[in-house]
């Protein structure tokens, strides 16, 4: 089996370094991250990572508009893409997951659950 490649993006240092650590730590993943939606798009295209934790809340390049580029690219269109976001009313996630996203991972969250979450929500085995 080969390892997941994930990729994290968003624009929070201390998000990014828990988020890579839990992944890398308690899954075995290789991460990768990104401080932008500009640069994770980048990276996407270069590292083509088997998914995809896009913050929603990102100065510049949100993350609904980060997913609508990931989306518009042959490259990249097909990278599930789970987003994060503080917004909890159902009525929010609900818009994303009418976006087309794979899934969405509510902040703030325990570190020990993330990879269940994320393994769940893409029906990967752990």
């Amino acid at each position: 089996m080969t390892t997941k490649k994930i990729l994290v993006i968003d624009d929070e240092d201390g998000i990014r370094e828990i988020i890579q650590i839990c992944l890398e730590a308690a899954a075995g993943w290789d991460v990768f991250t990104a401080a932008s939606g500009s640069e994770g798009l980048a990276t996407a295209q270069a590292e083509q990572p088997d998914a995809i934790l896009l913050d929603v809340m990102m100065p510049d390049m949100d993350g609904p508009t980060t997913f609508r580029q990931l989306q518009a690219h042959a490259a990249t269109k097909h990278i599930p893409t789970i987003l994060l976001t503080a917004k909890a009313k159902i009525s929010e996630q609900q818009q994303f997951i009418d976006l087309g996203v794979t899934g969405v991972i509510t902040k703030p969250f325990k570190a020990q659950d993330l990879v269940n979450q994320i393994c769940g929500i893409l029906n990967w085995k752990k």
